[in-house]
Formats: structure tokens, C-alpha cells, sequence
């Protein structure tokens, strides 16, 4: 990996997640989670030979949006700042992978989702319900999937993967 900055994503999308109320930041997440699954779509949609991988690290975005939204949904007086944190939060993660390779993008959301792992384990520490915590614990296992086979990916590279 060398000298790729590898960006602390809380830190990084902080100011967004700040501006949504703290009842409602686990669904403000779940929408985080689906604009990573656009990213994975799109680098599927360039790289024909790891598409496959990456649609299914796709659906798994999918899916954690889905478990976190139905179990802790967004109050709806919330709504609003969800909708203005959005773009915030989507450019500020976009604006790391800009000029970087595939290859190097693809290293970078390996590291994301270790840290959305970590993330996930930290919200389920907070929760009293045995239930919640061991749906929170399976979203960080869905990240760590993804970040396995990111790394898997990495490991076998591909013409593809060279360019920007």
C-alpha cells in the first residue's frame, strides 16, 4: 500500500453526521451505506472480470442500509437534516477516491469498511437489547466480507484496476 493516505472516515464525514440529530444518526448511516453501494455498482460497471465481487459487496451495502433502517429508523422531524447532511457527507467521500487508480480506490474502501465495522461494533456496545446488538454485530460482519474481498481483489490485479 505504501504511501496511500488511508482517511479516518469518522473524522472525515463528521461534520455531516454532526448535523443530524444523534436519535437519528444510525438511519443516516444506512443512507451512507447505500451511496457505497452505488460506488461498488459503478466500479463493477469498469471492471468486468471482478464485477461479480463487487455487486455482491453492493447488495451487502444494501443490506446493512436495510437491517439498520428497520431497526433504528430515522425520527421523522429528522428527515430534513438527513437530506441536507447527504451531499455533504457523499462529497467528502467521493473527494477521497478522485485521481486515485481503481487499484488504489479499491484499497481505500477496504480500509472504509474496516472502519464501518468498527463503527457498527461501537453502536451495538451502546445498545441494551441482545437482539439489536447481534444485528448490529452481523453489519459489521457484512463490512468485513467486503473488505475480504477487496482485498482478494487487490491481491490478483488486473490491467483494469491500473487506471484512474
Amino acid at each position: 500500500m505504501g504511501d496511500l493516505p488511508i482517511p479516518n472516515f469518522g473524522a472525515l464525514l463528521g461534520p455531516a453526521i454532526g448535523g443530524v440529530p444523534e436519535r437519528s444518526r444510525p438511519a443516516f448511516l444506512a443512507l451512507l451505506e447505500r451511496g457505497a453501494a452505488d460506488r461498488y455498482r459503478h466500479w463493477a460497471s469498469r471492471v468486468a472480470d471482478a464485477a461479480e465481487g463487487l455487486l455482491e459487496c453492493a447488495e451487502r451495502e444494501e443490506a446493512i442500509a436495510r437491517r439498520v433502517e428497520a431497526l433504528l429508523p430515522a425520527a421523522e422531524d429528522d428527515h430534513t437534516a438527513m437530506q441536507d447532511a447527504l451531499p455533504v457527507a457523499r462529497d467528502a467521500y467521493y473527494a477521497v477516491f478522485e485521481g486515485l487508480s481503481l487499484l488504489d480506490q479499491l484499497r481505500i474502501q477496504a480500509n472504509a469498511e474496516r472502519q464501518g465495522a468498527a463503527a457498527w461494533r461501537s453502536l451495538a456496545a451502546g445498545q441494551e437489547s441482545a437482539s439489536l446488538r447481534e444485528a448490529l454485530e452481523a453489519c459489521a460482519v457484512l463490512e468485513e466480507t467486503s473488505a475480504d474481498h477487496l482485498d482478494a481483489v487487490i491481491a490478483r490485479p488486473t490491467p483494469d484496476l491500473s487506471a484512474g
